[in-house]
């Protein structure tokens, strides 16, 4: 037994959705794992993405998904309860996602728009599950990397160090020789947002909407001078911080 309180040599891992697209979990569900031994690790107990199984003994759970209704809030406290580890993975169990757009509108206008006439009583605003139960890591990314995720239960199944990049996308948008977005007129979040998704989008020619969160220490002010020097709009900037819902301390600061 290590110090977490299960057995090292064969981890009891769950996965669990709640409201997401299931774009995480079926990152994981790739047949061709990066790391050999991350599956030699794993006794998988609960994972509908890949297995009919629903056992509930599990020691680590990873969960997907905001929650946006009050039956998911006790689920997720089921799960809490049994789970020695809880891991948050995902844009919208890291910071409520794309969900939390609704956040903005008037409940019963969502209801009806989506809805129609049918009555629904159960939809509260998106959030990320931190809000109700204690999260021991969170991997964030829309989806995440899928190579982090193994690298992270890895690191818990070997008591080893676990850490997310701490400097900028832009690091490694430097490193992979792009153009600036922000050369382009393009407002980029990159100068601000955490790394680890190898600049995937804006090696594509796609703006960083910050998708990971915000970076260790960030200098928001800075930030915003830029986008005014570049004469962009910062009406365009308030939206794409706004997307992911991961810079909502930095906008509700500001406001």
């Amino acid at each position: 037994m290590n110090h977490l309180g299960f057995d090292i040599e064969k981890l009891k891992i769950g996965s669990f959705d709640f409201t997401c697209c299931e774009g995480c979990q079926l990152q994981l569900a790739n047949k061709e794992s990066t790391l050999p031994e991350f599956l030699a690790l794993l006794d998988i107990r609960n994972f509908r993405e890949i297995s009919s199984e629903r056992l509930d003994d599990y020691d680590i759970a990873l969960v997907e998904g905001s929650i946006t209704r009050q039956d998911e809030v006790e689920r997720l406290k089921a799960i809490r309860a049994q789970a020695k580890v809880l891991v948050a993975y995902g844009t919208c169990a890291c910071f409520g996602g794309m969900n939390a757009q609704k956040n903005k509108f008037d409940k019963e206008e969502c209801i009806r728009t989506v809805y129609g006439d049918k009555e629904i009583d159960t939809m509260q605003e998106s959030h990320k599950i931190s809000d109700f139960v204690k999260v021991d890591y969170s991997i964030p990314g829309c989806p995440v990397n899928k190579e982090e995720v193994e690298r992270i239960v890895v690191s818990i199944a070997t008591r080893s160090p676990i850490s997310l990049p701490k400097y900028p996308v832009c690091v490694e948008c430097k490193q992979r020789l792009n153009t600036c977005l922000f050369d382009l007129g393009e407002v980029c979040l990159g100068p601000i947002s955490r790394a680890g998704c190898d600049a995937v989008c804006p090696s594509g020619k796609t703006v960083c909407l910050g998708c990971r969160g915000p970076a260790d220490d960030i200098n928001y002010d800075s930030f915003v001078q830029l986008v005014r020097e570049h004469g962009l709009s910062e009406d365009e900037m308030k939206e794409k911080l706004a997307f992911y819902n991961g810079f909502a301390e930095y906008l509700n600061h500001e406001g």
